[in-house]
């Protein structure tokens, strides 16, 4: 019978953790939270909570994940401080929409900027309409055949699988580093002065749809508040995925040592770039803009053509060869984002089914010593809600389940003290209990706005995450 093998080394495991974490959610969410906010403080304040929740999760995390260093990350936490029906949910909803629809997401988002250099060739014109929003495209057929290249590859072993994440990784670190530093040169004087001469306004315009017409509102205050909840959707998800690494525990070289430090110096490297690229966009392009404007400069971040700031930003520093850069860049940002989503995603179903909550047949290595057919089951689900083109639609009803489930998951922590006080913890959370604590009464008050904000996204997440309960239920009666 085939073991895993250990393969991944620290500066694996970091390229591995920031490569999954950098997509495309970089090059377009600031612009949403740009709208949301209208202010340039808390357009920032939005991404370093985004990031300091994420390093505090992560922190937390290590020790669970020095405690548990096997294959399953989140899965296998949940079930040890809960119960099976707890950690099952979450395997299922990963599964079924978290992990599959963001590789859906980000697969077109490659394509999405494939078609910047060959927009005749790929682009999301019907080539054969199937029903509603189901469709063949060129978009969506290159979309599935980048997840099919990535999934073949990584059925040949963990060892290709993270050298094609060490390149991709390395290669989008050194071009967006590139990014920042340009922006820094040619930063605009004018720009920085309009953006940043009367940030944290008592009373910011923010910029609302109301019946597909762009009108400014005032707010402050309580409102402030909520607004910064309401953009961690996309700053959140922008930083998410950096647990993958621990659902590949049984791979990893030292895990006790190793998973929490490439959690820990993965997460922090990624905040900082995050930072620092929209400061970027702050010194190119000013913050408000109007979208019948028809240049970059006049639309600004706000309004930049189909969000894409990073690009816009680029061809105000460099015209349109720059612009071309920038969807190279996102191209590689992709690719390897999904390289790493690929490779871990189905560590965790093949953990369910060796428990009997899944499929048997997922809970089988190849001769490469990986789960094949989790990882093709895996590429078949993402490749049909690439057609489906609702992959967008599904990670907004989960979201705000996702962030419930990191809290469970950091409680967790406080429950295995007492339930396991004498299990090793090679690796304990820095600052036990007031950053756990914190974690989770921040992430709670945002998952609280979300409901009351977000009612249209937040009850059917939670009703995809339900469905789990009768599908938990089959499983425990041996129908599998």
């Amino acid at each position: 019978m085939a073991n895993f093998k250990r393969e991944i080394n620290l500066y694996d495991a970091v390229m591995l953790v920031s490569g999954t974490m950098i997509g495309s959610g970089i090059f377009l969410v600031s612009s949403d939270v740009a709208r949301q906010t209208g202010d340039t403080g808390w357009l920032l304040l939005s991404w370093l909570i985004a990031g300091g929740l994420t390093m505090m999760a992560a922190l937390s995390y290590g020790e669970l994940a020095s405690m548990f260093p096997h294959a399953g990350g989140q899965y296998v936490f949940l079930q040890k401080a809960y119960n099976r029906l707890i950690g099952f949910l979450y395997g299922w909803s990963f599964f079924a929409v978290i992990q599959t629809g963001t590789i859906a997401a980000v697969a077109v988002a490659f394509a999405k900027y494939t078609g910047v250099l060959a927009p005749s060739v790929i682009n999301d014109e019907p080539i054969i309409p199937i029903y509603g929003s189901f469709q063949i495209s060129s978009q969506r057929l290159l979309a599935i055949a980048t997840i099919i290249f990535l999934t073949y590859s990584n059925t040949k072993g963990v060892k290709l699988g993270k050298i094609i994440q060490n390149i991709f990784g390395s290669t989008k670190l050194i071009a967006l580093a590139f990014l920042i530093v340009i922006g820094f040169i040619y930063a605009n004087s004018e720009v920085i002065s309009a953006n940043f001469s009367h940030i944290f306004q008592a009373n910011p315009t923010a910029m609302l749809s109301v019946n597909n017409e762009w009108t400014a509102t005032i707010i402050g205050g309580m409102g402030i508040v909520l607004a910064l909840g309401v953009t961690q959707v996309g700053t959140l998800f922008s930083s998410d995925a950096w647990h993958g690494l621990a659902t590949a525990g049984d791979e990893v070289i030292n895990p006790e040592r190793n998973i929490p430090r490439g959690l820990a110096i993965g997460t922090l490297l990624v905040t900082v770039l995050y930072l620092l690229t929209n400061l970027v966009y702050l010194f190119i392009l000013p913050l408000e803009g109007s979208p019948e404007a028809t240049d970059v400069i006049g639309r600004g971040i706000q309004f930049a053509s189909q969000d894409r700031v990073a690009a816009a930003t680029a061809e105000a520093i460099g015209g349109p060869s720059m612009a071309v850069f920038m969807a190279i860049l996102i191209m590689i940002s992709t690719f390897g984002c999904n390289n790493g989503l690929i490779l871990t995603g189905a560590r965790m179903t093949y953990t369910m089914a060796k428990d009997n909550l899944f499929f048997k047949s997922f809970g089988k290595l190849n001769k490469a010593a990986v789960p094949s057919t989790a990882l093709w089951w895996q590429c078949a689900w993402a490749g049909v809600l690439c057609l489906s083109g609702k992959y967008g639609d599904l990670l907004d009803y989960l979201m705000t389940v996702v962030i419930l489930f990191y809290v469970l998951t950091i409680i967790g922590i406080f429950i295995l003290r007492k339930k396991m006080p004498d299990h090793p913890r090679p690796i304990k959370t820095p600052l036990y209990p007031v950053l756990p604590l914190l974690y989770v009464i921040i992430a709670s008050a945002i998952v609280i706005i979300l409901i009351k904000e977000k009612p249209q996204f937040t009850f059917p997440g939670l009703g995809i995450v339900a469905l789990g309960v009768p599908v938990y239920l089959w499983f425990r009666k041996g129908l599998k």
